[in-house]
């Protein structure tokens, strides 16, 4: 069964996660008489990566993810480190715009204040913290991060970490009380409701089976109903493919030659997690530690408080999974079906060369729920089995190119900007507005620099490296809290724990 009628949009959104929410809101803003199609092939909104169980739930500031500061022949690397704060900046003042202007109607359903911090024993790592305390002291952005190596002070922060401890090994935090804990399935559905309120229309249970360019530079969109089987086609002007694990797969649909040689590993998820309330009381905080040897950046172990749905959880991970599928709900043959002549090799070349995370991932598969919670007594020496349980997280798809596996968040578009797609996964959801700023410059440079007056109301540092700009940083991050309704930690030169470490 198949309507044969074509339907048409200017713009059809694929995937209905906080990628396409936040295109989504931004393009109702700048062109409220574009018409918009939300293609989902779930039944829900922020039901694969955005739901808050599919992720960590960090607002990714850098001010605690270890792996964003890597060392180099002695030497703290902070690019990244500024680039990801920046780039979360944006996002920030986004949502602040969108709840000033009532796009945004909940805030805390969806974010929380909880400070940041990284953790490191011994006296070497204790040694490689207090390094990158000094070389980020400077910049604006992490200014107000503290280095904290004083155990009583450890034990008074975060008391869960300090029971049972032995505290004669030298221990050390970078906190950062100007951390945030975000649920991105409450923010993406807020966002898209914006969107229906507004015009725009959503197909859910529906997925795009092919992708055609036309003559005119516009595409037409195979599309098919999940539960009835009924066939449809959408003509678009422009295509954002944000559907996670499957964007690469429709991308290749596509044809189009900027995603060629592009391949993708996908990588699940585990997480430890626990509701009792008497330790959600003794640990207020997001807690990264450096990942184990010759693991993935982004497996470096946190153990976080988490607000969902108005309830504190704690959480600790994550442990990886592997399965073929592309995503959570997705079709075992999505790995296979992805390998392309024109991907195959690098994709060979990638296998070869990470034989570290192969075994990384079997060691990992091979874990028992005893041996998940010994892991989490790294963190909480005396965390006890029946207080936690094992929920199983959201695939990621690793991007590979040129013969290497690469943890980042990428942008393609085609070549005359009718269609674009973001691939990849950490920092993921926390830049989604940096992301799509991204888009809306590479695909609509004719429009861009008519829309500047209107994005700047929406991002007022548009433009403008904070780092480089400590009073405007001030300005927009005070904005920015007022706004949200969030706290800040004091400003200070440096604090008591400080002085008493010689930092």
């Amino acid at each position: 069964m198949s309507d044969t009628k074509l339907a048409k949009a200017d713009v059809v959104l694929v995937g209905a996660g906080i990628m396409s929410a936040t295109l989504g809101a931004l393009l109702r803003r700048l062109e409220p008489g574009w018409s918009i199609t939300l293609v989902e092939r779930l039944d829900a909104v922020a039901a694969e990566s955005s739901d808050p169980w599919n992720n960590a739930g960090t607002g990714h500031s850098a001010l605690c993810e270890l792996y964003y500061t890597p060392e180099r022949h002695g030497c703290i690397d902070i690019a990244r480190a500024v680039r990801v704060n920046e780039q979360f900046q944006v996002t920030r003042q986004f949502w602040a715009y969108a709840v000033q202007t009532g796009m945004l109607t909940d805030v805390g359903s969806f974010l929380n204040p909880v400070p940041h911090a990284a953790f490191v024993q011994g006296a070497a790592r204790v040694d490689y913290l207090r390094r990158r305390h000094r070389a980020l002291a400077a910049n604006p952005l992490f200014a107000r991060t503290e280095f904290i190596d004083d155990a009583d002070e450890f034990a008074r922060r975060l008391p869960l970490m300090a029971a049972g401890r032995d505290l004669s090994e030298p221990v050390a935090l970078s906190w950062a009380d100007d951390g945030t804990d975000a649920d991105f399935g409450a923010l993406t559905k807020q966002l898209v409701g914006f969107g229906l309120r507004t015009g725009m229309t959503a197909w859910f249970g529906h997925e795009v089976r092919r992708l055609r360019p036309c003559r005119d530079g516009s595409w037409i969109l195979s599309i098919r109903n999940r539960r009835t089987g009924a066939r449809r086609r959408l003509n678009a002007k422009f295509v954002f493919v944000g559907a996670g694990g499957h964007t690469l797969p429709l991308l290749q649909k596509a044809g189009i030659k900027e995603v060629k040689g592009f391949g993708g590993f996908p990588i699940g998820g585990r997480f430890l997690r626990s509701t009792n309330p008497a330790l959600t009381a003794e640990h207020r905080a997001k807690v990264y530690g450096l990942p184990a040897a010759g693991a993935p950046a982004m497996t470096a172990p946190h153990l976080d408080l988490r607000m969902i749905n108005g309830k504190p959880w704690l959480l600790f991970g994550p442990f990886a999974g592997w399965s073929p599928k592309f995503l959570k709900y997705g079709h075992v043959g999505d790995l296979p079906r992805s390998i392309r002549p024109a991907n195959a090799l690098s994709m060979l070349r990638a296998a070869v060369g990470q034989r570290r995370l192969v075994s990384y991932l079997v060691g990992q598969l091979t874990l028992s729920q005893p041996a998940r919670v010994d892991a989490l007594r790294e963190f909480a020496p005396d965390a006890v089995d029946s207080d936690w349980e094992t929920t199983v997280a959201g695939q990621r798809v690793q991007l590979i190119r040129r013969g290497r596996l690469e943890f980042d968040t990428t942008v393609i578009s085609g070549a005359d900007g009718s269609i674009a797609g973001l691939l990849g996964a950490s920092p993921g959801a926390s830049t989604a507005v940096s992301a799509m700023l991204d888009v809306l410059q590479r695909c609509f440079p004719d429009r861009y620099r008519s829309w500047l007056p209107a994005l700047k109301e929406m991002v007022p540092s548009l433009g403008i490296a904070l780092s480089t700009e400590p009073t405007l940083f001030e300005e927009v991050w005070s904005w920015g809290t007022k706004v949200l309704g969030l706290r800040r930690a004091p400003a200070t030169t440096q604090s008591s724990a400080m002085r008493r470490s010689g930092a």
